[in-house]
């Protein structure tokens, strides 16, 4: 089987406008979670998100291209940029038709629908600008990253919720590993954090007004969050014949679905995730060192993920190190397993597990080493990471130390 390795990383997010500044943050447990400042905060009940603050567009956009890029494109356009410079791509010899863009997000254009139902509803316009279906559309960020680096090859974006990214960038792999690309761009990008976005939200009754306290007893909800990853994708030997650093492996992955219930996770459709990615990746329990949970804050969800991680490891579940960064960054719903996939190689390559921060008091419920509050140095050889999302779609990757 064709192998798949990681050669090239960018991102920006609450923690951090690079790589660099968000390892930093997390090596610090560093939380990016404060006071919301957006129109109308005042009428929301939950006043607190991870916003990606210090962002100003104009100073990377043209005005002509902002007025076709959502906030959500913006941000992918600018994480892949910084993945192809540290890939040593992009394709000097011009041979586009074997790399493509798989890219998750859960709503799109949400901040261009927001905007757009103002005008219409708020201030009784009867027009709205004419690219408000290129803007919000689901795919516009692919595209857009396909035409900015003339990649001809398979593209096009998944939307599955929470686990939006990870199945991006499980399907690129798959891609890669079939023979259908040699380079493959992966991983997510949102920009909810809007009137609508966050007043949506609310209605689920899930947020916290107070911070993201991950599998301690006292939790109360998740905080969304906003920003983007992307990764490049390559083709073990073609990476390995350009002479290309190599981040991780992609090892494994595996999705399932619940067929249960909308909303509520499932112990069991969770669990099949985590031992279909164990043996798509020829890796036994015991082999992986390090988990980066879903771990969304919310009762439901860590109870349930981590009665599937002891279900899948046993004895082993003990040992194991577990930790959910959505305490520093967020929840970046559609965008939260490509940032959270940054964790899982800076634990393979710098040996440092990010931390679950405002964890207060164990929960009986969550028995296992949840890293709590500040980083912790350990070498692994492999890890996983969970993406569990409403619909009941469960996608977890393997990655192993190159």
């Amino acid at each position: 089987m064709r192998r798949v390795v990681i050669t090239g990383a960018g991102t920006i997010n609450p923690l951090g406008h690079s790589v660099s500044e968000t390892l930093a943050a997390m090596r610090a447990g560093r939380s990016a979670i404060g006071p919301l400042e957006i129109r109308d905060a005042g009428r929301l009940s939950v006043r607190i998100g991870a916003q990606v603050r210090d962002y100003v567009a104009e100073e990377h956009f043209s005005r002509q291209q902002l007025g076709l890029y959502d906030r959500f494109t913006q941000f992918a356009l600018l994480a892949a940029a910084e993945a192809l410079a540290q890939s040593g791509l992009p394709f000097p010899d011009g041979r586009t038709e074997r790399a493509g863009v798989v890219l998750g997000t859960a709503g799109g254009g949400v901040g261009t629908w927001d905007e757009s139902y103002r005008a219409v509803y708020e201030e009784g316009r009867n027009r709205v600008h004419p690219f408000v279906v290129p803007r919000l559309m689901n795919n516009a960020a692919a595209g857009h990253v396909s035409m900015r680096w003339n990649l001809k090859g398979p593209s096009f974006s998944v939307a599955t919720a929470c686990a939006s990214s990870n199945h991006a960038m499980g399907l690129a792999a798959q891609m890669i590993r079939a023979g259908q690309a040699e380079v493959m761009l992966a991983g997510g990008s949102e920009a909810m954090l809007c009137f609508g976005g966050i007043k949506a939200w609310e209605g689920l009754r899930v947020m916290s007004r107070q911070a993201c306290r991950p599998f301690s007893a006292d939790r109360d909800g998740m905080v969304q969050g906003e920003g983007a990853a992307v990764f490049v994708f390559e083709e073990y030997e073609h990476a390995r014949t350009r002479g290309a650093e190599i981040l991780a492996e992609v090892a494994g992955f595996a999705m399932t679905s619940d067929a249960a219930d909308i909303v509520m996770p499932s112990r069991e459709g969770a669990a099949r995730a985590l031992a279909g990615a164990l043996a798509d990746a020829g890796l036994a329990p015991e082999q992986i060192g390090y988990i980066n949970a879903h771990g969304t804050g919310t009762a439901a969800n860590d109870r349930t993920e981590c009665a599937a991680v002891a279900d899948v490891f046993g004895a082993h579940a003990g040992r194991l190190m577990i930790s959910s960064t959505k305490s520093m960054h967020g929840h970046l719903i559609g965008g939260t397993g490509a940032v959270e996939l940054l964790a899982c190689i800076m634990a393979l390559r710098e040996g440092v597990i990010a931390p679950t921060v405002g964890y207060r008091a164990p929960d009986p419920e969550c028995p296992l080493d949840v890293v709590p509050n500040t980083a912790r140095e350990a070498r692994v050889e492999a890890v996983l990471s969970n993406a569990f999302a409403f619909g009941g779609f469960n996608a977890v990757l393997a990655l192993r130390r190159a």
